[in-house]
Formats: C-alpha cells, structure tokens, sequence
C-alpha cells in the first residue's frame, strides 16, 4: 500500500479514520486530496444510485459518492456533513468526494496489524482499535 515506511522490521502508514453510519473506517492518507464540508449538490439524473450529485470545488465540478449505498448500509437517508475528496489515482488531478458522517485525525497504523483475510470489494483489511474495529478502504478498488 502506498505512504509506507519501514521501522525497525515493523512497516506503518498514516490513514485517515472516518465514521459512516455505525462503523469506522479508515484510508491511506495518500489518497486523500483535502476534507471540506458538504456543500449544495446538484443531483444528476439517470446517474447510478450511489451518485448524490456533483459540486464546484474551487472550480472543478466533482462527482460526490455516498458509501453507505456501496456498502450496504443505507439505515439511514441523512447525507453526511463531511466530504472526503480523493486522488482517483496517486498523482492523478481526477478526483471524487465521499460523504462521511465525521472525520478523525490520521492516526499511524502498524500494517502487520491488519487482518487482510477479509474478502470484500473495496475493504483492504480490518484493523482492531481498542474495542471497535476498523475496516480499511482500498479507494482504487471501491466501484464508483
């Protein structure tokens, strides 16, 4: 995975961690381009479900995915109030946003600490924090 670094036989990465709905997740900070509030989108008709809609970002117009409709937990119809935006590919200007309910800070992540077993589109892994878990989003294998 990208942003790596070796230390000491142990191999860590900074991720973004960020809840929608009842989980957490989290996300290479590589990936991410910069965090804004969610702002008046424009709907697109006859655009798949997970689309909200577009918006101007510093005058780009930016497609903004909803997660919770990809991954199957749509309990609850409130788009987030945060909006992850996202290199499409490292070094790349395409860029897409993702609806959060709210962001954390980057925390450092020990990568033979996560349990890569896991068989899910999108989901690189599963990382145990405390008492919660958190599942670890692959955004170049996330079908937008």
């Amino acid at each position: 995975m990208a942003t790596t670094k070796q230390t000491t036989d142990r191999t860590s990465t900074h991720v973004l961690e960020f809840d929608l709905g009842k989980n957490r997740y989290c996300v290479d900070i590589g990936y991410v381009a910069e965090i804004v509030n969610t702002d008046e989108l424009t709907a697109i008709p006859n655009t798949p479900e997970h689309i909200e809609g577009v918006m101007d970002l510093r005058g780009e117009t930016t497609k903004i995915v909803n997660l919770r409709t990809i991954f199957g937990d749509g309990e609850n119809d409130e788009l987030g109030d945060r909006i992850i935006v996202f290199k499409r590919k490292r070094n790349s200007t395409d860029r897409i946003g993702w609806l959060a309910d709210e962001v954390h800070q980057v925390q450092e992540l020990q990568t033979d600490a996560v349990d890569t077993s896991v068989n899910g589109t999108g989901i690189a892994g599963i990382v145990r924090r405390e008492e919660e878990f958190v599942l670890w989003i692959d955004p170049t294998d996330v079908r937008v």
